[in-house]
């Protein structure tokens, strides 16, 4: 069974940092994402890791958030810095390989300020 499963969520004050964590199973994804989701708002991509190392993060989060990847692991990680109140959010780990994706069920990350 193929499965993404979060966790490394909490509550954290502004300037704060937390890191997330996406333990795969069942498959290599050749592109590991990370998506959030803020109450009344779209689901937003945050960052993308792919299997051969290559990063892109969106704006709202360069150079404060980090996405890295555990092959041996098939884990991929999130880390977050200088975290804001905008932050705030249901964060989802987000997989793709061969056509297929699969989603978590993600994690809540809130942010006081």
């Amino acid at each position: 069974q193929v499965q993404l499963v979060e966790s490394g969520g909490g509550l954290v004050q502004a300037g704060g940092s937390l890191r997330l964590s996406c333990a795969a199973s069942g498959s290599i994804f050749s592109s590991m994402d990370w998506y959030r989701q803020a109450p009344g708002k779209q689901r937003e991509w945050v960052a993308t890791n792919t299997l051969d190392g290559v990063t892109n993060y969106a704006n709202s989060v360069k150079g404060r958030f980090t996405i890295s990847r555990d092959n041996a692991k098939n884990t991929v990680y999130l880390q977050m810095n200088s975290l804001k109140p905008e932050d705030t959010a249901v964060y989802y780990c987000y997989g793709t390989t061969s056509g297929k994706v699969t989603w978590g069920q993600g994690t809540q990350v809130t942010v006081s300020s």
